[in-house]
């Protein structure tokens, strides 16, 4: 019995092959970033469910809620449960988040200094199916722990965000997706993504996206303005021009009193 040849299954195949000159298909579901010029470089157009997402920064609060809170308010909101936490070096700011669509009682937040319990907590929430998504702070977590992860995650298909130093760039990782996320240096009102694995090619240069929401950008613009018109120095009052009183009865008694009356300025 001969082997068939390749061509018979050309068809088929082509489906699901992947070329590596080419963005990947989303293999599972995604849920937008929330910036439209990051999406258009995300295979799927957005953050992949179920899989890894690796950010990496130089200090572990900086950019965190401006790139994951639009994609955090959609899967609280078609989950219906929290998002985990899990060793936040701040508390967030209810308000502020609130504002942006994602309420403060949303959140549940697990504070522990050992990496031990931090990764234990982080995969107990992968694993119960009311999580809407985990946003973990691991630094010194390595492959083979966030390997489980990558498993419970895939499991119960839940929203997975690690957050590491940008000093692991170079190191092996199981994240589906990994970013490094700085302030641009020529424009501090953009962050630079430059994008380290993904499913596609190499991109040359990093994406750009506002490092705030619009509405809070006009409102600093707005404080700017007031906090330049405080500096400013008053400006004086023009001067009223100079005259000189007189009485009324100045000018009787006389014929040249009117004349007299017409000069004085």
């Amino acid at each position: 019995m001969g082997l068939p040849f390749l061509d018979s299954f050309s068809t088929a195949a082509g489906r699901g092959v992947w070329h590596a000159d080419e963005l990947g298909l989303a293999d599972a579901q995604v849920v937008a970033t929330g910036h439209a010029a990051l999406d258009a470089e995300l295979p799927g157009g957005g953050w992949p469910v179920g899989a890894m997402t690796e950010l990496l920064q130089a200090t572990p609060e900086a950019h965190v809620w401006r790139l994951l809170l639009p994609a955090l308010a959609q899967a609280v909101e078609a989950r219906g449960g929290p998002v985990v936490l899990v060793g936040a070096p701040y508390e967030p700011c209810g308000t502020a988040l609130a504002a942006q669509g994602l309420p403060v009682e949303a959140l549940m937040c697990v504070r522990s200094d050992a990496p031990a319990a931090r990764l234990w907590a982080c995969e107990q929430a992968l694993r119960c199916a009311e999580i809407a998504a985990v946003v973990a702070w691991l630094p010194q977590a390595r492959v083979g722990e966030l390997r489980r992860l990558q498993l419970a995650a895939a499991q119960h298909e839940v929203l997975l965000f690690v957050c590491r130093p940008e000093s692991v760039a170079l190191s092996a990782s199981p994240a589906r997706l990994r970013l490094r996320a700085e302030r641009c240096p020529d424009d501090p009102a953009q962050i630079a993504l430059h994008l380290l694995k993904r499913r596609g090619p190499p991109l040359a240069v990093p994406v750009r996206v506002p490092a705030r929401n619009a509405r809070m950008s006009a409102l600093l613009a707005a404080a700017r303005v007031r906090r330049q018109l405080r500096l400013q120095p008053p400006v004086a009052p023009a001067a009223a021009p100079s005259a000189t009183v007189v009485r009324i009865d100045a000018w009787k008694g006389g014929p040249d009193a009117l004349d007299r009356l017409a000069v004085v300025v």
